[in-house]
């Protein structure tokens, strides 16, 4: 068992937090790795109520968190409410703004974890109160930015040691397995959040054979655009912002015009989802570190040991899946 600030404040067995992807992490999921000893989160994503009830309903008695995207929160703020009904283990927020919510958490006593890309917001995320900074790298499967969890990581880290050294700091993008947890613990991080691998687990709601593809993919089978918020038509994302999904014929329709992508991609999806076209006929969420060592789609249990083998004997973690 590896004991790091971040397992002290939270009461995990392991320094591992499921990232919250926007209904792909329901509450099975959530409960599995709670469960094994991390904490798992329900992605709340841009927000609907009746599916965030139903996702708490479904992880039972397990102590869980849950996320939401932030900009989109402002739409339906009471969602925030119906979350801190169930007393969840921390509340994540990311991208955008967390100042009009920080409050709400502290006064429920919930700890406020903020996603952070660039230094300016890490110092926005200790001035609102976060008592957990996530350092997220471009190398993140969804949506993010464009500087790497290897430097971003430790810059924030000398920041905290600096302006906040209570505050504990997270490091996520690319990390899958227990050397991507040992880079982080000596970068600075007192622990790691993983989405892709746990994307990928039996417990997520995504569909089997995007999981399959993603599994046996690997980093250069990856890219960031717009295409697929346009394909899904998504246009209020913030500009800074794009997203990291499988190479896929859908981005190979980037130039064409807008409704010839959308018909077609959406064609793609079903088809792909059915079974009856390639794997690499639709876009799918994924890291650069989403592939797994067997062919199975693992279950989502941080204590699964890596088979790589990792520096000082820090023999924890994670081929459970994003």
């Amino acid at each position: 068992m590896l004991r790091t600030r971040l397992t002290e404040k939270l009461k995990l067995e392991h320094p591992v937090i499921s990232a919250p992807m926007g209904f792909a992490s329901g509450g099975k999921l959530a409960a599995a790795v709670s469960a094994a000893g991390g904490l798992g989160l329900i992605g709340g994503g841009y927000g609907n109520e009746a599916w965030l009830r139903e996702q708490f309903a479904a992880a039972g008695n397990q102590h869980i968190g849950c996320g939401f995207i932030t900009w989109s929160l402002h739409k339906q703020p009471h969602l925030l409410d119906i979350a801190l009904d169930h007393a969840p283990g921390a509340m994540f927020l990311s991208f955008g703004d967390p100042a009009p919510f920080a409050e709400r958490v502290k006064r429920a006593g919930v700890p406020l974890i903020c996603q952070v890309q660039t230094l300016k917001d890490a110092r926005r995320a200790i001035e609102v109160g976060a008592d957990i900074v996530v350092a997220q790298g471009a190398e993140a499967g969804g949506h993010g930015e464009k500087r790497a969890t290897f430097t971003l990581v430790p810059e924030i880290a000398d920041l905290i040691a600096v302006q906040s050294p209570d505050v504990l700091l997270c490091a996520a993008g690319g990390v899958a397995d227990g050397r991507g947890l040992a880079s982080a613990l000596v970068l600075g991080a007192d622990g790691v959040v993983m989405g892709s691998r746990f994307w990928a687990s039996a417990e997520a709601l995504v569909h089997a054979n995007f999981q399959k593809a993603a599994v046996s993919a690997t980093g250069d089978d990856t890219l960031r655009s717009k295409t697929i918020d346009l394909v899904r038509g998504i246009n209020d994302w913030p500009g800074r912002y794009n997203i990291r999904t499988m190479r896929s014929e859908t981005r190979a329709l980037t130039t064409a015009p807008r409704l010839r992508v959308k018909i077609r991609a959406t064609a793609m999806v079903t088809r792909a989802m059915a079974g009856r076209y390639p794997r690499t006929a639709s876009s799918r969420f994924a890291g650069e570190r989403s592939s797994c060592p067997s062919d199975d789609v693992p279950p989502a249990d941080p204590r699964r040991a890596s088979r790589a083998p990792i520096p000082r004997k820090i023999s924890i973690v994670s081929q459970a899946p994003k």
